[in-house]
């Protein structure tokens, strides 16, 4: 069994808050779209290993992480015993499976809306065979990133039947899961572009609104990624509160980005310390319970010394925001200024609920402009406090 992480560290990874990672982040290996792999790719026992010396809660896979396309029923049933025995002794589970429908050639003008037919009925296909092999292993979260599921030019695919198949797809699988009783929340990952140069549901809110037109929306959401709404210039944060306010934040990936780059999957917190400090008070303030996964992976000079290192940052990085935050809201001064900041009037209660009253007293209620815009709004002074505690000053 792998040796522990330091139970006695006040940033431990707190087993409470589901640290998750994929055997595609730990088991990088290092190549970019410009250079060949620098350090050997380690097998599923190593990566168990690795996130068991860690701490972590829990390891992820795409179906091909685990068992190779071509793989033979044997090398398949071989592979499958040496995971189990990785996961047990280490203590680990696996919260959330999905499908690979992005590297093979066959997905080259995508999955669910590729124009061939055939093709969208073998994508999913091979995704109930997935949906098979996570529930083998015990899965509940079933994610669904659509990295070839776009366009280069709208002259190639028709974008409203594109948005017909996936939902078709969508639907068909639902079905599949209802009968064989898996038990599986949906989560749908939105990426504005990358793999393809422009991809379908490119952001968060793309995939809230389609999931009322499903037809099992109450076993849909969303998983939003740190890297993905970033990297087109959005505030993250503010994705994953549309998604949290509409009860559909099943699922999350964190990672970190830098804004208007390429896909980099940084290491959480590794470059954008307000919004990750934001993003983690948020999920702690309104008490989000899923898995919070780390989809990223450590740099291409690392060797596995250093991945091991990766992985037990992301968690150690999110135990520091996590108490920081806990700090900012029982921070009186800060607390003061929000209360100063948030007015309340007795007439704003008038727009809680309509009634032909309340219409009439809020037409006749005496609110003066050119007061109201004197209302003092410290929030200089507000974001330097955060400042502070995020440098460890205050």
């Amino acid at each position: 069994m792998a040796k522990s992480a330091n139970p006695t560290d006040k940033y431990a990874p707190d087993k409470k808050l589901k640290f998750t990672f994929g055997l595609w982040t730990v088991g990088n290996p290092g190549r970019d779209p410009f250079g060949e792999p620098t350090r050997q790719k380690p097998d599923v026992r190593q990566i168990c290993d690795i996130l068991g010396t860690a701490g972590a809660y829990g390891v992820n896979f795409h179906d091909n992480d685990l068992i190779p396309i071509d793989a033979t029923p044997e090398q398949a049933a071989q592979i499958k015993s040496e995971f189990r025995k990785g996961l047990k002794d280490n203590g680990l589970v696996v919260p959330m499976a999905t499908t690979n429908l992005f590297s093979d050639p066959v997905f080259k003008d995508g999955a669910f809306t590729s124009n061939n037919a055939s093709i969208r009925a073998y994508a999913i296909q091979k995704t109930m065979r997935a949906m098979d092999l996570g529930a083998e292993f015990g899965a509940k979260i079933y994610v669904f990133w659509g990295g070839r599921e776009g366009a280069e030019s709208d002259a190639t695919k028709n974008p409203v039947d594109a948005v017909k198949r996936f939902r078709e797809a969508i639907d068909f699988l639902c079905e599949y899961n209802i009968e064989q009783k898996f038990g599986y929340k949906f989560a749908f990952e939105a990426k504005p572009n990358e793999p393809r140069g422009h991809m379908y549901f490119a952001v968060t809110g793309s995939y809230l609104a389609l999931i009322p037109t499903l037809a099992h929306p109450e076993m849909c959401g969303v998983n939003p990624e740190f890297a993905h709404e970033t990297m087109a210039g959005l505030n993250f944060v503010h994705h994953v509160a549309q998604a949290l306010e509409m009860g559909k934040l099943f699922h999350i990936d964190l990672n970190d980005q830098e804004m208007g780059r390429f896909d980099e999957d940084f290491r959480f917190g590794s470059t954008s310390y307000k919004s990750a400090f934001f993003l983690v008070k948020m999920l702690e303030d309104y008490k989000y319970n899923g898995p919070r996964h780390f989809d990223s992976h450590a740099y291409r000079q690392s060797d596995m010394q250093d991945v091991g290192a990766f992985a037990a940052g992301s968690m150690r990085t999110y135990m520091i925001l996590k108490e920081k935050a806990a700090r900012w809201n029982a921070d009186p001064e800060i607390q003061g200024l929000l209360k100063v900041i948030n007015a309340q009037d007795p007439i704003s209660k008038l727009t809680k609920n309509y009634s032909s009253g309340n219409a009439k007293k809020l037409l006749a209620a005496p609110l003066d402009r050119v007061e109201l815009a004197k209302a003092r709004l410290p929030y200089e002074q507000l974001d330097q406090l955060t400042a502070e505690i995020l440098f460890g000053v205050r």
